[in-house]
C-alpha cells in the first residue's frame, strides 16, 4: 500500500495512532530542552495561480528570521519550524499536502492562502483532523458557503480572514459610478468556486448591480483554461457593454482580452477580479495593460503596520522590491499578517500542548496587522472576520506600470493616489 493511499484512509477513518498524537506531543515537549512549534503552511506556488505564491519565498525567510529567537508562551521559548507545501494550483493536491502536514508532520498550527482551491480544501482537512487553522486571500463567502458552512453553527477548526463579496461589490460600484460608462456590464465567470460565487443570482454580483441601476450580461459559466471567447464577445457587444467585469485567472482574461480587441469590442471600463492583481501579468499584457482595474487588498499606501516588526505597508513593499528587484505584489501584506496572527496566538495560548487552548486563543484574537484589524468577534459569520478593500488602476508612469488607488468609498482610511480614467 503507497504511503499517499496510507494516509487518505488515516484521514477518511482516523487511527489510535492520530488519536496518540496529542499526548505523545505534549510527552516530548514536557522533557525537551527546546521544545519545537511547527506551523504548516499552503499556498500556490507553480501553476495558474502561481502569481498569489510569488512573494512566498521571500515572506517566509523573512518571518522565518523573524522567529529565529523563538516565540515566548508561559515563559518557555519554542523554536519554530514552518514547514511550506506548493499546492500547485491544484485543489486535489492542496488537500492531499494538508492531509501530510497534519498526519504526517504533525503541525501545531496549519496556515493557508490563496483562493478557494487552496483554502477550502486545507481547511476541510484541518477540520476533519481537529487541527487549528487560520486562512486568508480568499473572499469570505466562497469561503464558508463553498465548505457548507452554516451560518448558525460555524465550524470548529477553521478561521479565516478576508474582504467578502459585498465589499468587493461596494468597491467596484464606486469605481463605475465614477467612470461615467454606461450601465451595461459584461459578467465573465468562470465555472469554479470563485466564479459561481461572484455570478450567484442570490449571494454575489446580480441582486446589488440590479439594485444600483446596473444590466448585467451574464452568458453562463465557461470553463477555466477556455481559449475561445468569442460567443461572449458577441453577447456583450450586442448588449452595448461598456464595463466588464469577473473573476478570472490569468490565462483566461489574456485570451479574453486579445480576442476582445481582434473583434472590436472596446470596453470604457475592464475591472476583474484575481487576474488583475499581479505585476507579471499586467507586464505580460504590453500596452493593452494600461488603464484596466481591479480590486486594491494591500498596498504601499494601506495605513497599517506590522504587529511584527513595526513596519509600514510601504516598508515592507520596499523590502520586498529590494530583494527581489521586483515590484511589490497585493499578497504579501496578507502572507505576513498570516504569521502575525500565528504568533500573536502563540503568545496568548494558555497551553500550547493543548489544541483547544490553541483555538480559544484564535477566536479571542484582537490584532492590529500589516493588513488591518483582525478581530473574530466581529465578523459576518462564525469563524470569519472582515479587512479593508478598495479599487484602482493600472496605469503607466515613465517606464513601468502603477496600481493606484483611484476609490477609497469602500474604505476611506486608505488613501487615493490616482485619478481613473477610461480605456476608450
Amino acid at each position: 500500500m503507497s504511503k499517499k493511499v496510507f494516509s487518505r484512509r488515516r484521514l477518511l477513518t482516523g487511527t489510535a495512532a492520530l488519536l496518540a498524537a496529542p499526548a505523545l506531543l505534549k510527552y516530548t515537549r514536557a522533557y525537551a530542552a527546546n521544545p519545537v512549534l511547527k506551523i504548516g503552511h499552503v499556498s500556490p506556488r507553480s501553476g495558474p495561480l502561481a502569481g498569489f505564491g510569488e512573494a512566498d519565498p521571500y515572506t517566509l525567510d523573512a518571518i522565518q528570521k523573524i522567529f529565529s529567537g523563538g516565540l515566548a508562551n508561559n515563559g518557555k521559548s519554542y523554536e519554530v519550524q514552518i514547514i511550506s507545501k506548493d499546492t500547485q494550483s491544484n485543489p486535489n493536491r492542496a488537500a492531499d499536502v494538508a492531509a501530510e502536514l497534519i498526519l504526517d508532520d504533525e503541525v501545531d498550527i496549519i496556515v493557508a492562502a490563496s483562493t478557494p482551491d487552496t483554502t477550502n480544501p486545507v481547511a476541510d482537512q484541518a477540520e476533519v483532523n481537529e487541527i487549528p487553522c487560520i486562512t486568508t486571500d480568499c473572499p469570505w463567502q466562497p469561503y464558508f458557503f463553498g465548505r457548507n458552512g452554516n451560518p448558525a453553527q460555524g465550524f470548529d477548526w477553521t478561521y479565516h480572514f478576508f474582504w467578502g463579496l459585498e465589499d468587493v461589490i461596494g468597491a467596484f460600484l464606486s469605481l463605475w459610478d465614477s467612470s461615467g460608462a454606461a450601465k451595461s456590464v459584461a459578467g465573465l465567470f468562470p465555472n469554479d468556486a470563485d466564479g459561481n460565487a461572484w455570478g450567484d443570482k442570490n449571494l454575489g454580483l446580480p441582486k446589488p448591480l440590479a439594485a444600483a441601476g446596473y444590466k448585467l450580461v451574464d452568458p453562463g459559466r465557461y470553463q477555466p483554461l477556455s481559449e475561445d471567447f468569442s460567443a461572449q464577445i458577441s453577447a456583450f457587444k450586442e448588449a452595448g457593454c461598456e464595463i466588464v467585469t469577473g473573476n478570472m485567472i490569468p490565462p483566461d482574461f489574456a485570451n479574453f482580452w486579445a480576442q476582445a480587441a481582434q473583434q472590436g469590442f472596446n470596453p470604457k471600463v475592464v475591472t476583474i477580479g484575481k487576474a488583475l492583481l499581479f505585476p507579471a501579468v499586467i507586464e505580460s499584457l504590453g500596452a493593452r495593460g494600461d488603464g484596466l482595474t481591479s480590486e486594491i487588498w494591500w498596498s504601499p499606501d494601506h495605513p497599517f503596520t506590522s504587529s511584527l516588526t513595526g513596519d509600514s505597508a510601504k516598508a515592507l513593499a520596499s523590502g520586498y522590491t529590494a530583494a527581489t528587484k521586483r515590484p511589490w505584489t497585493q499578497p504579501i501584506g496578507f502572507k505576513h499578517a498570516l504569521f502575525e496572527v500565528v504568533a500573536d496566538v502563540v503568545k496568548r495560548s494558555a497551553d500550547l500542548d493543548d489544541k483547544m487552548a490553541i483555538m480559544e486563543a484564535i477566536k479571542s484574537t484582537k490584532l492590529a496587522t500589516i493588513v488591518g484589524p483582525v478581530d473574530w468577534s466581529k465578523g459576518p459569520v462564525k469563524n470569519v472576520t472582515k479587512t479593508p478593500l478598495v479599487a484602482g488602476q493600472w496605469q503607466r508612469t515613465g517606464n513601468k506600470m502603477e496600481l493606484k488607488i483611484t476609490n477609497n468609498q469602500t474604505a476611506p482610511e486608505i488613501p487615493v493616489t490616482g485619478k481613473l480614467k477610461l480605456l476608450a
